[in-house]
């Protein structure tokens, strides 16, 4: 790593609205700056394995992403560039048409950066991508290489998916922002399905603008994805972001799970809570006793049932191309009865209307986005626990870096809220990211 091509370290961290201000006024920056994410990205790719594909072409187009490089999760068509889809089935495969989301990214004038290397059709059978603080831990999935390439300030945005902890998971793994917004608020025409109840589209970024300027442009719906669902009206000023919600009133929310997190994820979360009672939010303990309940199984019960429905012919055509883990999910999924599937999406239903009332008086739920660091090895992406709650309700989440582990890995904190409440949760999680002011930096991997 001695050798990487230079990219001053602010540079390597920028956010996307950081950078774009200084297009603006350098329209030659934004050149160099694709030129030299490329560069870096081929020098500590061996290493970090976070690409299925590069681009060869970053030259910055016109609109309002011009040359902001955004990597894509290989689960999303590309026309232009294979999409694998995590799977040797899809090794050579180049879709026909772009995903809608990747359509709009070109009309914006974003430069599309490559693939990202994603778990098996984004279910848990892990890729090879490191993560960028210790090659020696996962990076968390099954976004691995959307997390991972942001963290090692490769391209300041990448999509990435969540159908049960995708985003979120692997955003406080590897020390960024993600954000997991409302159940179909961006259209999944073009990307490949895990789960049709459950499945959303995510950002990965350094900062919580960027990740709600993402949204921002992304936001839509269209007749191809009937899930869909248009956000109220969302926009992000270049120059000043997001307005942060001063002095939230926030729900703090620890689940039963809480005792199985990590002396310093814990230690984290509750200086965390401190600090943010300190500068004026009132912090409330809160029970979600009824979703804690139901949740976790409801959702399991969800995905396998729908997951066996897509996967059940790909495996019977291809079962040599197919992991065994993929294979055991696709039997279990095969015991679920049609009854005990329709009392998951009837509780699923019936939580997400009550999480409204639950959560009157609150601008937003505060909690964990994971047990604590990122596991060591690469077998496992980590426990989805912490985020399949909000995934479940397919509320709007965002985790924001809050500290390091006893392993120097990055600790994070997740804001949730109702559905389709994605601005109030955005400009709650502004306020609390400049509130505790934690910036981890990039990891040395990128120095």
């Amino acid at each position: 790593m001695a050798n990487l091509p230079q990219l001053p370290i602010p540079a390597a961290g920028a956010g996307v609205l950081d950078l774009l201000r200084q297009f603006r006024s350098d329209r030659a920056a934004a050149a160099a700056y694709g030129e030299a994410c490329l560069a870096r990205s081929k020098a500590i790719e061996p290493q970090l394995k976070a690409f299925e594909y590069l681009p060869t072409d970053v030259a910055p187009k016109s609109g309002p992403l011009a040359g902001i490089p955004v990597a894509i999760k290989d689960i999303i068509a590309t026309n232009d560039m294979p999409t694998t889809n995590g799977s040797p089935i899809y090794r050579d495969h180049v879709p026909a048409a772009d995903a809608w989301v990747v359509e709009r990214l070109r009309n914006l004038g974003a430069t599309i950066f490559g693939k990202t290397v994603s778990t098996e059709f984004a279910w848990r059978h892990p890729g090879p991508t490191v993560n960028p603080w210790n090659p020696g831990h996962t990076p968390g999935g099954s976004s691995s290489g959307s997390a991972a390439a942001v963290a090692a300030g490769l391209v300041p945005l990448a999509l990435g998916t969540q159908t049960l902890g995708s985003v979120i998971r692997p955003a406080a793994f590897n020390g960024i922002v993600g954000l997991k917004p409302s159940f179909g608020a961006i259209p999944r025409v073009g990307v490949h399905p895990l789960s049709f109840s459950l499945d959303h589209v995510g950002f990965f970024a350094r900062r919580v603008d960027d990740v709600a300027f993402g949204l921002s442009l992304l936001a839509g719906s269209t007749d191809g994805d009937i899930h869909g669902r248009p956000l109220p009206a969302l926009t992000v000023d270049v120059d000043t972001g997001v307005m942060p919600l001063d002095r939230p009133r926030l729900a703090v929310v620890r689940f039963a799970k809480y005792e199985r997190a990590e002396p310093e994820q814990k230690q984290v979360f509750e200086a965390t809570i401190e600090t943010l009672r300190s500068a004026g939010a009132i912090v409330e303990e809160r029970e979600l006793t009824a979703l804690d309940a139901v949740n976790w199984s409801a959702i399991n019960t969800i995905i396998l049932s729908e997951a066996t429905v897509i996967f059940s012919d790909l495996i019977a055509r291809f079962p040599d191309r197919v992991s065994d883990v993929m294979k055991g999910h696709v039997e279990t999924g095969r015991t679920k009865s049609a009854m005990e599937y329709l009392a998951a999406k009837a509780a699923q239903d019936k939580r997400r209307t009550a999480l409204s009332s639950e959560l009157e008086g609150y601008d937003a739920v505060l909690t964990l986005p994971a047990f604590g660091e990122a596991p060591r090895g690469l077998a496992s992406t980590g426990d989805a626990e912490y985020c399949a709650p909000w995934t479940f309700l397919g509320a709007p989440a965002v985790t924001v870096p809050a500290g390091f582990g006893r392993n120097g890995l990055p600790l994070g904190i997740q804001i949730a809220g109702r559905y389709r409440d994605d601005l109030r949760v955005l400009r709650v999680a502004k306020w609390v990211e400049a509130t505790l002011g934690f910036d981890p930096g990039v990891p040395m991997l990128s120095r």
